[in-house]
């Protein structure tokens, strides 16, 4: 079965750290450049990481650039996000998804920041 699953999200303070994953099954993983997004309350999901199918190249949005640390082990088909110095604003639903040819969407993993 083709899917994705996120895990990893909970509450932490401000300042706080977190590092959600992203475990995908059902297709070739090592072979898809993949995606975090967040959606914060009442808005609209947004782009936040890419990274490229070898690892090798990596983006970032700029609200969490030198933050938040995007990587992947393709021998375990899975994708991490490394999130340091929280800020409240970072709350949200966070998901995985490929670049090209999206999947449909997992249920995603609720970070809450707050103190």
């Amino acid at each position: 079965q083709v899917q994705l699953v996120e895990s990893g999200g909970g509450l932490v303070q401000p300042g706080g750290s977190l590092t959600l994953s992203c475990a995908a099954s059902g297709f070739t993983f090592s072979s898809f450049s993949m995606n975090w997004y967040r959606q914060a309350p009442g808005k609209e999901r947004e782009l936040v990481a890419t990274i490229t199918s070898t690892g090798g190249s990596t983006n970032y949005a700029d609200s969490v650039k030198g933050r938040f640390t995007i990587s992947r082990d393709n021998a375990k088909n899975t994708m991490y996000l490394q999130m340091l110095s929280l800020k409240p604003e970072d709350t949200g639903v966070f998901y995985c998804n490929r670049n090209l040819f999206p999947l449909r969407w997992g249920q995603g993993t609720q970070v809450t920041v707050s103190s």
